[in-house]
């Protein structure tokens, strides 16, 4: 059986817009590569959206990618690479 959504069962109406909350250890690169990922799934990104939120100590930072989602495979994709990236801890 297959895991694949048909569009016609997808709660989501494609295109639109998605939130991705992606948290992490607060390193100097963090947001620069994960944008660098977001615009290889979404070339149409505005980094100029995203939100960041440093951790009360600042040991952690959490980002909001606001992405234009057009199917759910490209969703799947995004997610599963920003989950398996090395500086991510949380992906929601």
């Amino acid at each position: 059986m297959s895991d694949l959504i048909p569009p016609e069962d997808s709660l989501i109406e494609y295109p639109s817009e998605f939130p991705i909350k992606v948290m992490g250890k607060s390193v100097p690169e963090f947001a620069e590569v994960l944008t660098a990922l977001v615009l290889e799934h979404d070339p149409v990104f505005d980094v100029e959206t995203i939100e960041t939120r440093p951790s009360k100590n600042g040991n952690y930072v959490g980002l909001t990618f606001r992405i234009t989602a057009t199917s759910r495979e490209q969703l799947d994709n995004l997610y599963r690479a920003l989950h398996g990236h090395p500086l991510v801890s949380m992906v929601l």
